[in-house]
């Protein structure tokens, strides 16, 4: 369907990749991976035509079609939503408009021969017509929509309504409703909740295209992907088997790469040794030139540096009581500007003792930010109250926490202000367990990625001897190998935690009780 062969990319003096081939087949399953700013983009761009490589050939079928869902959303305004969604049905809606006007010209006088064509091309019409799902169009629209987590009252709200978030949705409601040939998915669980998500990986599971995406989300990789193709150190490289396989396998490789290269020197230095000590005889010239040609043509092996691991202590924070936050009759009502009362939930009851490890779970809406928000300070209840225990020290993360970032501020400059009494060494250390090394801490503040603006305020709750976690989405914007990193600082911190997060791997690893927020009901199971 889609090849690429011995492929290259150049952005001035920075090769993304050299020589690179693989392909996309009918109904194939693949996982993007690889650092950023290695080439994922690119390769979309590339398969999309939206870019040409250096070298090499991108080719595919005129005939297939090729869907492209990524971060970078059009403008909507104007439609519905619902419509903005059928929109994306392609040939489906002109085709409609053409077999109306070929009913109303039956209903006319036609002589024999025009009748013919007319009838002609209205059964071709209406077959293409049917092919493509045009009698069901508003239905599969409706059920992708819903899916996604709208509302059937929000179906025909204007697409202007609505923030970025929802219409990310909206943008991946219309790939799915075009059902192409190849579906290209850039972060597509991006702004879904787990609901969403699980319906997204039922209706991908099901779909008869083949599919190319990157995820941070570990789970949905390896439910759906059955191989992983990685863009790393200026290469393509395949593997077949879902993510958990692709960490194993990567691993041996590293290792069978590492036993091969110390094989290669042990090789080379003998090579080396004997060209030292017979170069300066005759008797053995024939000998020392021949070996001089034959190190010449060997291709050195290269062991592809990684960044390290670094251990970090954290801070031992003051022990507190057993009972963390008490939660008695809790209930919190939004009031809007027009006065109307928009109700979260009510009656809420449940106690948080030490060392719980809790996920706060519902859909969008349930009100499971606003909960948080209130346990943190940050907002008054409607009615009921929460209670924090003895020698309790909260560190609170939510989006929100990016903002207070200072912009003009390095990340060294930005953490060294929150702990003075650090040394630099402590800050780098701390820095460096939040995959910030070397030059890294030098970066402005205002030209991080959400993502490493994420890192740094973490960062920065973790650092302090805080006993009680409060974290609002702390997965989003961070790639499986930061989400990695901040699971085990979790795992190791010796305090009591309240997240909730989307991510269901990361919830499983550490989560020892869960909080649903359920129409407008607490319940813990």
């Amino acid at each position: 369907m889609v090849h690429l062969t011995q492929i290259a990319k150049h952005y001035g003096s920075k090769t993304l990749f050299n020589n690179a081939s693989f392909q996309i087949n009918p109904g194939s399953k693949i996982g993007l991976v690889g650092p950023n700013g290695a080439g994922k983009t690119t390769l979309f761009r590339l398969i999309m035509g939206e870019e040409t490589p250096d070298m090499g050939q991108v080719t595919r079928s005129e005939k297939t079609v090729v869907g492209y869902f990524s971060q970078n959303i059009e403008e909507m305004k104007g439609r519905t939503v619902i419509d903005e969604v059928k929109s994306a049905g392609g040939k489906v809606e002109p085709l409609q408009l053409r077999i109306r006007e070929i009913e109303e010209l039956l209903t006319t006088d036609l002589d024999e021969v025009k009748m013919e064509k007319i009838l002609t091309e209205y059964g071709e019409l209406q077959a293409e017509f049917e092919r493509l799902g045009g009698y069901d169009l508003e239905a599969r629209a409706a059920e992708i929509i819903t899916g996604l987590g709208f509302p059937i009252d929000w179906h025909s709200r204007p697409t202007e309504s609505f923030s970025g978030g929802w219409k990310m949705r909206i943008a991946l409601a219309k790939i799915l409703l075009l059902n192409p040939d190849v579906l290209l998915m850039d972060e597509p669980t991006n702004h879904l909740d787990v609901e969403s998500i699980v319906w997204l990986e039922d209706w991908l599971m099901n779909f008869k295209g083949a599919l190319f995406m990157t995820s941070h989300d570990r789970d949905f990789m390896n439910r759906l992907v059955t191989s992983i193709v990685e863009v790393a150190n200026k290469t393509i490289t395949v593997y077949s088997g879902n993510y958990d396989f692709y960490e194993r396998e990567k691993e041996i490789r590293k290792e069978q790469l590492i036993a091969a290269a110390r094989r290669q020197d042990e090789m080379l230095a003998k090579e080396e040794e004997f060209i030292a000590r017979f170069a300066a005889r005759a008797s053995h010239a024939a000998q020392v030139q021949s070996r001089v040609k034959k190190l010449e043509k060997i291709e050195r092996i290269e062991i592809p540096t990684e960044e390290k691991e670094i251990s970090f202590v954290w801070p031992v924070p003051p022990r507190g009581g057993e009972e963390v936050v008490k939660i008695e009759s809790l209930g919190k009502t939004w009031i809007t500007e027009e006065g109307k009362k928009i109700p979260v939930f009510a009656n809420a009851t449940a106690l948080v003792k030490r060392l719980d490890r809790v996920a706060v779970v519902g859909v969008n809406g349930a009100g499971k930010s606003t909960l948080l928000k209130i346990v943190a300070g940050q907002v008054e209840p409607t009615q009921g109250k929460v209670t924090l225990g003895a020698s309790i020290e909260v560190g609170y993360f939510s989006q929100n926490s990016l903002d207070v970032l200072h912009p003009n501020n390095t990340i060294l400059e930005e953490v060294h202000s929150s702990i003075p009494t650090a040394t630099l060494g402590y800050v780098r250390s701390l820095l460096g367990a939040f995959k910030f090394s070397g030059d890294e801490v030098e970066k402005k503040i205002s030209v991080l990625s959400g993502g490493e603006k994420s890192r740094v305020v973490l960062a920065l709750i973790l650092a302090r001897p805080v006993n009680f976690l409060i974290l609002d989405e702390p997965t989003n914007h961070l790639d499986i190998q930061s989400r990695g990193v901040l699971l085990e600082s979790i795992k190791q911190f010796p305090g009591t935690v309240m997240i909730v997060s989307h991510d269901r791997h990361f919830l499983r690893q550490i989560t020892t009780r869960t909080f649903r927020l359920d129409r407008h009901e607490l319940i813990m199971d």
